[in-house]
């Protein structure tokens, strides 16, 4: 067992800052029962995080001590391990766009994966589940600016797209614009008359 759980530091110090491990990309060091066995004896021993169902992740260390992967970081891998588009959530692209000025205590990021709670050290992480069109345009600065305005509602959405056309650089806000017949009806309808209007 003992080489079990140094086989998995060994695999786990090779990947990037923030890189999930899951037992089922362990398997070829030993069977699910002895995998699942070292990942509890790592956590328990401070070597390994539980980040959440079935994901652990390695601790930084640093001559500051240890801490959680950066958050960013890890939401980041997670996305490209699992296949998922993961992205910030409307009300922090809409504080980043300067449309409001509340700042979300809570760290929620939208996933087009089921919706769950990760931990990295103290801090708790929401990835809750967002229908396909608020992750459309994923990381670009368009994409944010539909999250926003699908978090500020309906009835502030036409004048925080006033705001976004004074803001945004044209060639941004015209992919907002060409993003229009995936949005629903109200933003698309609101999409139009201020670029046209």
């Amino acid at each position: 067992m003992q080489r079990l759980t140094e086989q998995i530091l060994e695999h786990a110090a090779r990947l990037p800052e923030g890189a999930p491990i899951a037992a089922k990309g362990l398997l070829h060091l030993g069977n699910r029962a002895a995998v699942d066995q070292a990942l509890s004896r790592l956590v328990e021993r401070g070597q390994l995080m539980r980040a959440g169902r079935g994901v652990y992740l390695l601790p930084v260390t640093s001559r500051f001590g240890t801490r959680a992967p950066s958050v960013q970081t890890a939401v980041e891998a997670l996305a490209a391990q699992r296949g998922e588009v993961i992205v910030s959530s409307g009300a922090t692209a809409a504080s980043t766009l300067g449309l409001t000025t509340q700042v979300p205590i809570r760290s929620v990021y939208l996933t087009s994966g089921r919706s769950r709670k990760m931990s990295f050290g103290k801090q708790v992480v929401e990835l809750r589940h967002a229908p396909r069109w608020q992750l459309a345009l994923a990381q670009r600065p368009a994409g944010e600016a539909v999250r926003a305005l699908a978090w500020l509602g309906p009835d502030k959405a036409e004048a925080a797209l006033r705001a976004l056309k004074r803001k945004l650089p044209p060639a941004v806000f015209s992919e907002l614009v060409a993003a229009a017949p995936q949005l629903p009806t109200w933003l698309a309808r609101s999409v139009g008359k201020v670029a046209h209007g």
